[in-house]
């Protein structure tokens, strides 16, 4: 079960990171609002966003198929804290009691980061990936 568990986790994470990816390239104008929004402007440039989306989009394959785990799994756990840290006004309040503009729909960043750092800590036991549980 473990196994297949694992891979259930990498296969739903990768995905995210093809489609946020991809998100930022099809829909550039979305990727610049949510720079703007929720990372103080930090990467609000064309350029920036469309280079960023062929690399998450890239990076999600990678974490999908499980290659190289051992340097795309900080990674992805990067990415996910740097949302998480984007977001972190609606993870302690989802329901805006206390912060406005929360939003009850991002607290699931905080699942994502929590479901990153199992698959970085169980990376040498993930049999379901290229290369099996061999991390180097």
């Amino acid at each position: 079960m473990k196994p297949w568990s694992l891979f259930a986790l990498r296969l739903t994470i990768g995905a995210l990171l093809v489609w946020w990816g991809l998100d930022k390239l099809v829909q550039v104008e979305h990727g610049l609002q949510v720079a703007q929004h929720f990372y103080a402007g930090v990467g609000a440039s064309r350029p920036l966003q469309q280079a960023f989306g062929v690399f998450e989009t890239a990076l999600g394959v990678l974490v999908i198929v499980g290659w190289g785990r051992q340097w795309t799994l900080p990674l992805v756990l990067v990415i996910a804290g740097a949302t998480l840290l984007g977001v972190w006004r609606s993870v302690l309040d989802p329901w805006g009691w206390v912060f406005e503009g929360s939003n009850a729909l991002f607290y699931p960043s905080a699942i994502i980061f929590a479901g990153s750092l199992v698959l970085y800590a169980f990376r040498d036991v993930d049999r379901l990936a290229v290369g099996g549980g061999s991390v180097t």
